[in-house]
């Protein structure tokens, strides 16, 4: 589109990013999550709109060929915060005895869509190369993150799995994404245990592309980004869109549509006495207690 005979360009969101850092170098850029003292947990209030931000910007630089993402300190991704969710919903009431008025279903499904159908949707979609540099964890959100993009390279040591399933559900995010990846038999057990697994048995089920050990690692994505970065920059955006044509003809476009619904539906879920309810422990004991309280609980799964 063109006015004025320039090129109209993407408009950032954000003058200044408070939870990523963005790093262009020649044909790539880093997105680096930047929560490295809470392992970069994902947030819908500033990292999400960020991220999503954040690839616009990439996708709409010519220059730009590959992104990488990756983490700030010990790990790439914890998941999703687990002092927040559930709060916007009305799960439990705020600290301090604060009684607050229950979102509407507008709100909630509003909240849902833009995280599980057009975030995710975008990274998926992304009309860049785009590289996930895993280390630490990449569990939980971070790891549905991870499964959108096309490559994933990982130290041998990085743990992956879907703890948040432990929640209470039990498989609610399955995507085909991940089937496709693993099989529908592996993504089943990985999702309905929710257990972790190391980057060595993730690169066995093809969960990701391959493992390193974790001192090669970013030699090993960098070297993988400089050499597709070789490639044109309009035979990449060819290949993009030829893959994007592949995943609508699987229907992945209209599992985005819908793929929301679940997580709506959990926030309405109740727990009977002798079931975890991890927001009852979060409320009374803390985040971290609850935390190793649930692992505990589900221990059997790791089997």
């Amino acid at each position: 589109m063109r006015r004025k005979g320039k090129v109209t360009r993407y408009t950032p969101v954000f003058e200044k990013y408070q939870n990523i850092i963005y790093e262009k170098d020649g044909y790539i850029t880093k997105i680096t999550l930047n929560r490295p003292q809470k392992r970069n947990p994902l947030d819908r209030a500033v990292t999400i709109p960020e991220l999503n931000d954040a690839i616009s910007v990439a996708e709409w630089d010519d220059d730009v060929k590959v992104i990488i993402f990756k983490g700030a300190g010990a790990a790439f991704c914890c998941g999703f915060d687990l002092s927040e969710v559930g709060f916007m919903y009305g799960m439990e009431q705020p600290e301090h005895g604060q009684t607050v008025r229950r979102p509407s279903q507008r709100i909630r499904l509003w909240q849902d869509r833009y995280m599980h159908g057009e975030f995710m949707r975008h990274v998926l979609y992304c009309q860049k190369t785009t590289i996930v540099q895993a280390h630490g964890y990449c569990v939980g959100g971070g790891l549905m993150l991870a499964e959108k993009c096309d490559l994933i390279i990982s130290a041998e040591d990085c743990k992956f799995g879907f703890i948040e399933e432990r929640l209470g559900t039990g498989g609610n995010t399955l995507s085909p994404t991940l089937i496709f990846r693993v099989g529908l038999t592996k993504a089943l057990e990985l999702q309905i245990t929710g257990k972790m697994i190391d980057g060595t048995e993730a690169a066995r089920i093809n969960l990701i592309n391959r493992a390193v050990p974790a001192d090669k690692l970013e030699a090993e994505v960098s070297e993988l980004a400089g050499g597709i970065a070789l490639y044109s920059r309009d035979g990449l955006a060819i290949s993009k869109a030829t893959r994007h044509a592949v995943y609508e003809s699987l229907g992945l476009g209209q599992w985005f549509n819908t793929a929301y619904w679940g997580h709506s539906l959990m926030t309405n879920m109740r727990w009977e006495p002798d079931e975890y309810n991890f927001f009852k422990e979060r409320r009374d004991r803390g985040v971290t207690e609850a935390t190793h309280g649930q692992q505990d609980f589900y221990k059997v799964l790791d089997k």
